[in-house]
């Protein structure tokens, strides 16, 4: 039989002639490269360590506006200089003909996802910074949920003001 398994669990001669015809997957060829050199590797460690601490600034975050563009800033600060650095080792590896660095494609797509984070932030809070602002004083003094609740109703009705339709901030 053709490509059946002997009693040994070993593949007959006529299925190993089609195994070997079939060409190497991407994988392979990608495995045959030789690693990437050290200081290659130890860029894309730092940007992966930097594009987490992007996102752990974000754990940090308060409502408070002068509070929270501080951390916002920083986290597009550290989202971008872990992109640099993932980057560049991938595109140095490319260039030395060696494999990427691992945890160079994490730190490129963590990054990202923090900088796009910090940039979707930093338009809320020039957009909104007003509202909330004063929805974070607002709840600071809020000691029951009936304030609270009270809080968040004129919150909302602030942004609905701000918003109207369509985006366009409404007048009067």
């Amino acid at each position: 039989m053709i490509g059946t398994a002997d009693t040994d669990g070993q593949v007959g001669a006529a299925g190993n002639a089609e195994l070997r015809a079939v060409p190497p997957s991407d994988a392979r060829k990608a495995a045959r490269l030789p690693p990437a050199e050290p200081a290659l590797q130890h860029r894309a460690l730092a940007a992966l360590c930097v594009a987490l601490l992007s996102l752990v600034g974000f754990l940090g975050f308060n409502i408070e506006v002068h509070h929270g563009i501080v951390i916002v800033i920083y986290a597009l600060l550290a989202g971008a200089i872990a992109l640099w650095l993932s980057v560049t080792a991938m595109r140095r590896a490319r260039r030395s003909r060696t494999a990427r660095p691992r945890g160079s494609v994490a730190a490129t797509v963590i990054a990202g996802v923090g900088i796009g984070l910090a940039a979707v932030m930093l338009l809320a809070f020039g957009l909104f910074g007003r509202q909330l602002s004063d929805y974070g004083r607002c709840m600071s003094g809020a000691n029951t949920l009936a304030a609270q609740q009270s809080c968040y109703n004129s919150f909302s009705h602030a942004l609905d003001r701000q918003v109207g339709l369509l985006g366009v901030p409404r007048r009067g």
